[in-house]
Formats: C-alpha cells, sequence, structure tokens
C-alpha cells in the first residue's frame, strides 16, 4: 500500500545535485524529474544539472561520470544524484535484467565515489503502478528521491565537517 508522501523542509547543503532521468517511458518520468526538481528548489538547491539519457541501462554511467569529475574538491562539488527511471515488466526476463545491472551500478558507483546515489529507477508490474508513482503528487517517487537526496547530503557533510 502506498503511503502519502509527507512534506518535510530540508535546507540543502551547498553542492550541485545532479538529476540522471531516463527518455523511455517519458510521461512517468518526467514527472518524476519535475517533483524532484521542485522539492530541491522548495529546499534551496541554487545548482541543480539534469541530465537525460536515452533508457534506464545508461543511467549508470552518466552517474559515474558525474561522480568522477565532480569530486569534493571541484568548483561545485556533487552533494547527491538522483537516478530516475520507469522499466515496466513485460512478457521477457528483459525488464528484471535492466532493473538489476542498474541497481548493481548504482551502488557500485555510491560505494566507489562516497557520493550519495539515490536509486529512483523503478522496476513495475504495469502503467497503474507507473501512475500512483509517479503522476499522483501524493505518492511522487521523485518528491521522496529529491528529499533521501537532501538527507543524504546532509549526512555525508556531517560526517565531513565531523573528521
Amino acid at each position: 500500500m502506498l503511503r502519502p508522501i509527507k512534506k518535510q523542509l530540508t535546507r540543502a547543503v551547498p553542492g550541485t545535485f545532479a538529476l540522471v532521468a531516463s527518455r523511455y517511458n517519458a510521461r512517468y518520468v518526467d514527472a518524476m524529474l519535475g517533483a524532484a526538481e521542485a522539492e530541491l528548489r522548495r529546499a534551496g538547491v541554487a545548482r541543480i544539472q539534469i541530465v537525460r539519457v536515452p533508457g534506464a541501462y545508461e543511467i549508470p554511467i552518466v552517474a559515474k561520470h558525474l561522480a568522477r569529475v565532480m569530486h569534493p574538491a571541484a568548483h561545485a562539488p556533487l552533494s547527491a544524484i538522483i537516478c530516475l527511471g520507469v522499466i515496466l515488466r513485460g512478457e521477457t526476463v528483459h525488464a528484471a535484467h535492466i532493473g538489476e545491472a542498474v541497481s548493481r551500478a548504482l551502488m557500485e558507483i555510491q560505494l566507489a565515489h562516497e557520493i550519495p546515489v539515490v536509486h529512483e529507477v523503478l522496476l513495475l508490474e504495469n502503467e497503474a503502478q507507473a501512475r500512483a508513482r509517479c503522476l499522483n503528487p501524493k505518492h511522487n517517487r521523485g518528491t521522496e528521491a529529491a528529499q533521501a537526496a537532501l538527507a543524504m547530503a546532509r549526512v555525508m557533510a556531517g560526517l565531513n565537517n565531523a573528521v
């Protein structure tokens, strides 16, 4: 059962937040992207970089590139990467393979570069689930992804300041 998103007022930490979004299943991904960007702006994020890729499978290579080139010593360090996509299951196992590969790659990027990578590449059974999770403002996973990115950026900044 889907729970409504709790509106949180989180202040952003300095840095850049990157959004990497698939063009495939654009109706759903565009809604998540708009909600994520709006939530980041509401929190006061000044620098948002949006990169669009053809499909979910292409998201990790862009996330890895951003993590590598926008390291903490950069002029506008990367605070978090939010990855957005929608994979709808079909009659074959292709969707499951894509979902597993993307999940594994995003985790490896996050650990290797010590930058939060928020995984909101949804593997869904059907369009009804996509509508509920992407088009409904009460349950939009883009908003939740932005909230998670803001929280993790704050956690990481706190850890870096504690050293």
